[in-house]
């Protein structure tokens, strides 16, 4: 079932076009990634998707009802973590617990049995009168995905919700957010961690508001076949990118942390020959095939989207 159905969506402030034709959709208990650069859209897109923004045109359906007819109705089926923390921290564990329950309905026996829910969730039984500004990043992203599926909503929007946070309270959130899914809850997330991408079932790419590409991350990096990517690692990587980027068997080449990742034109060299070279140059350099990643795969749509 489609749980998410984007038709030509579209978002303009003033002249500025924000989101631009946006087509798409996302399935019922698909954790489905949303990413791009800082100001590419995607916050723009989850505020109509949401129902805090109506689209200038074009429509969306969430949960099988229409954003811009009726957002209240979206909003009572949906839960949202948005980018910025979105908790009390000068209240409690509890009393946040106790003030998104009332928001969202919640009384009795049922909030009390999501309240317990969200404090395992969260691994903070026992710390329920401890203010929430006082936790750490980790407990506090833990704490607000708790609050934002007390109501068990069959379709959550979570944006950017990992940012500074470390990498150990990453993996434990996203496996707070794999069992979502696999239970059926529907799933909309942006990140810019694209390792974190990886997780997701499917994953779309926007671009200065468009959709750049969408597919699941093989259907993504299958993108490179046949195009090899070689790995250099060199003690001088700006200038072994500068030679890479002058030989004509490469097509391109980026900085990946200390090393280069340079993609080869189909069939044209080997990495051993690759690596002769740079030793001529004097540049001694260890030269290895890898797989293409999600970051290749971004940095090629971006450099297309930007000449296109």
């Amino acid at each position: 079932m489609t749980a998410i159905d984007v038709r030509h969506l579209t978002r303009r402030f003033g002249a500025f076009t924000a989101v631009d034709d946006l087509t798409f959709d996302v399935r019922q208990g698909e954790i489905f990634g949303f990413l791009g650069s800082n100001g590419a859209g995607k916050s723009t897109t989850i505020r109509m998707l949401c129902g805090l923004l109506r689209p200038t045109s074009g429509s969306a359906r969430v949960g099988g009802i229409d954003v811009g007819t009726d957002p209240e109705g979206v909003k009572r089926r949906i839960g949202y973590m948005s980018q910025r923390f979105s908790l009390y921290e000068k209240l409690t564990v509890d009393q946040n617990i106790a003030f998104f329950g009332g928001v969202y309905g919640l009384a009795g026996d049922r909030l009390a049995a999501r309240r317990a829910f969200a404090l395992e969730m969260a691994g903070l039984r026992g710390r329920e009168a401890t203010l929430t500004g006082a936790l750490s990043a980790g407990w506090r992203q833990r704490l607000a995905l708790g609050c934002a599926i007390l109501h068990e909503p069959p379709i959550v929007f979570l944006d950017e919700p990992t940012g500074g946070v470390d990498p150990l309270s990453r993996r434990r959130f996203w496996r707070l957010i794999d069992e979502l899914a696999r239970a059926g809850t529907t799933v909309l997330v942006t990140t810019h961690y694209l390792d974190e991408a990886e997780n997701c079932h499917r994953i779309a790419i926007i671009q200065a508001g468009k959709l750049a590409a969408i597919g699941t991350a093989a259907d993504l990096k299958a993108r490179f076949e046949g195009r090899p990517i070689v790995e250099v690692r060199a003690s001088r990587p700006v200038e072994a990118m500068r030679r890479l980027e002058a030989m004509p068997d490469v097509e391109k080449t980026s900085i990946f942390g200390t090393a280069v990742h340079a993609v080869l034109r189909a069939g044209k060299a080997t990495p051993a020959e690759i690596a002769a070279r740079l030793e001529r140059a004097g540049l001694p350099a260890a030269c290895t095939l890898v797989p293409p990643s999600l970051e290749d795969v971004f940095l090629e749509v971006a450099e297309r989207s930007a000449a296109s």
